[in-house]
């Protein structure tokens, strides 16, 4: 009975392990050295003092800028980019080589290099952001569309479907579940991205707390931004597998019938 309700209610599992991590860490915590961990009362009350003084506040807005900006851009040209050199293949070839080059090279390797041309500040960052997220969309979205089978596509001409009626009602809802899977993994690289850039450029941000409380030796305040960062990606995840849930709808219902 109760191995048949947890199946049903799998958040229970989940809660529960993180409130036994919590507690382990709230006691085993207290007995290591404040320089090196702390544990969640102290992270909690050091969130207080960082909200009430406006500091978190300010930190987040500073980096969902940017955030926003470079994500919405790898986005909407990843998936551009992914369809065209799925659909032309002489793009493809010759793009080939220029998109191996690029995501070959560590982008971190880049930054230097996209500080001098884009600059310290916002354009900097989004620069920095889109250059390591971009790939996931552009690469799962290619894999989408040339994954389309022929006999969908077969049937589409059979019904003197146009190309136009094509992509827009068999190809593009086929490739789907590709391009949210990329979706998925760039807005966890554009996470990185966006504390990588706050790292290197004008220290503001989520990223420049990190930096700050690191240098200040304040191991309970450093916690505050880790955990938000870690909030929020928990936060864009299930927004993805919300969004996921209603757009492919017609896959669930089709392996229901099936």
């Amino acid at each position: 009975m109760t191995a048949q309700f947890l199946r049903e209610h799998p958040n229970v599992i989940r809660v529960s392990s993180v409130l036994v991590f919590f507690v382990l860490w709230e006691f085993l915590g207290r007995d290591v050295n404040p320089l090196f961990l702390s544990y969640p009362s102290a992270i909690l009350r050091a969130a207080i003092i960082i909200t009430s003084t406006g500091e978190l506040q300010k930190a987040i807005i500073a980096s969902l800028v940017p955030f926003t900006i470079g994500l919405t851009i790898s986005i909407v040209l990843g998936i551009l980019i992914g369809v065209l050199t799925a659909h032309f293949w002489w793009l493809d070839q010759a793009t080939d080589p220029f998109m191996s080059a690029l995501n070959a090279v560590p982008r971190i390797a880049l930054v230097p290099l996209i500080i001098l041309w884009a600059g310290l500040e916002t354009t900097g960052k989004v620069a920095i952001l889109v250059s390591i997220a971009i790939f996931p969309v552009i690469i799962n979205t290619y894999a989408g569309i040339r994954d389309v089978r022929g006999s969908l596509l077969d049937i589409g001409r059979a019904y003197c479907a146009t190309p136009s009626q094509i992509f827009w009602k068999i190809t593009l809802p086929a490739a789907t579940p590709y391009i949210l899977a990329g979706i998925r993994l760039s807005i966890s690289l554009a996470i990185i991205g966006m504390i990588v850039a706050e790292f290197f450029t004008a220290v503001s941000g989520l990223g420049g707390l990190i930096v700050f409380f690191a240098n200040s030796f304040a191991t309970a305040k450093l916690f505050v931004p880790i955990i938000v960062i870690a909030a929020f990606g928990i936060f864009m995840a299930e927004l993805v597998n919300i969004v996921e849930r209603r757009l492919l709808a017609w896959r669930d219902s089709e392996q229901s019938r099936s």
